[in-house]
């Protein structure tokens, strides 16, 4: 008669073979979320086979091969050459584990993305679309936004689908797939970029302030504030200047982080109330000045 040990032997050495059958059909190496490299083996109508070293070969369904829109898999994916791919399902009863090259690529994008925004760059985005905030946009697969108090074109919004613009990350947070750019701080750091303080500038007067006049030079808005104007006093700036007039000035300061530009004309002055008296020959010889200028402003 068996004895109660033996029995308990006996179980025990079933439990582990049945145990070790059972893990045969499942590999622990190949898990969501891995990255893994394997060879393009064949193709079907709905994706690309690919030998991953697994049991069985893994799958790329088609709408998982890139970012971009696919005609032909094996433009993007030859046969018989290696790649790597993410591994977004892992393997189900027949063994096969479901890859995608395309989210490998988007997270990719992602980590460019957040070394363009540590770096402060500016980058070329596409259009998509619209909608009552803003537009949306492509960058580099990704989808992100702008809104529309930061875009240089606000008033119509649907003439910019299509387009391509040049923007600046203000948020990037790759967990909630969330991605914010502007348009107009791009704009201003390009302008900043070709700007300088004591260099002579021209530009259109675009508005008349109590406190000064805006000084429009090619989309770029700067100020020339009441007192650097002339040396002399003035009492109407609506009586000196006229919105549209042409206008040369001198920078005196940039502040790109807040966006101000500004301007002075009293440094072009020969004498002071020369810029209410004859602006015309301050004007037409400020070129001639502008070294002079210059010094002052730099204090050289």
């Amino acid at each position: 008669m068996e004895s109660q040990s033996s029995r308990s032997r006996s179980a025990e050495a079933f439990s582990m073979d049945d145990f070790a059958k059972a893990l045969e059909g499942f590999d622990y190496e190949f898990q969501r979320g891995q990255i893994v490299r394997g060879k393009v083996v064949s193709y079907d109508t709905n994706g690309v086979y690919v030998d991953i070293g697994a049991k069985s070969l893994a799958f790329v369904p088609e709408q998982e091969v890139s970012i971009k829109g696919v005609k032909e898999l094996s433009a993007v994916l030859p046969q018989d050459e290696e790649a790597e791919f993410l591994i977004v399902r892992e393997q189900d009863a027949d063994g096969q584990v479901t890859l995608s090259l395309k989210q490998l690529e988007i997270r990719k994008a992602w980590d460019r993305l957040a070394d363009v925004q540590e770096s402060n760059q500016s980058l070329s985005v596409r259009v998509t679309g619209t909608n009552k905030g803003g537009v949306t946009v492509d960058v580099q697969g990704v989808r992100g936004f702008i809104p529309r108090s930061h875009l240089v074109e606000r008033d119509n919004l649907e003439a910019l689908v299509k387009t391509t613009l040049t923007a600046t990350i203000i948020e990037l947070n790759q967990e909630k797939g969330k991605l914010v750019l502007s348009n107009r701080l791009a704009s201003r750091s390009a302008a900043f970029s070709q700007l300088e303080i004591g260099q002579l500038v021209e530009g259109a007067i675009s508005g008349i302030k109590p406190f000064g006049v805006f000084v429009d030079m090619n989309g770029t808005s700067g100020l020339l504030h009441i007192n650097q104007i002339s040396q002399k006093y003035i009492e109407s700036l609506a009586k000196v200047f006229q919105v549209g007039q042409p206008i040369k000035a001198m920078i005196v300061n940039l502040d790109e982080g807040q966006g101000r530009i500004s301007l002075s004309t009293k440094v072009l002055e020969n004498f002071p109330g020369e810029m209410l008296e004859s602006m015309e020959t301050v004007m037409a010889e400020a070129s001639d000045r502008e070294s002079r200028a210059r010094k002052a402003i730099l204090g050289e």
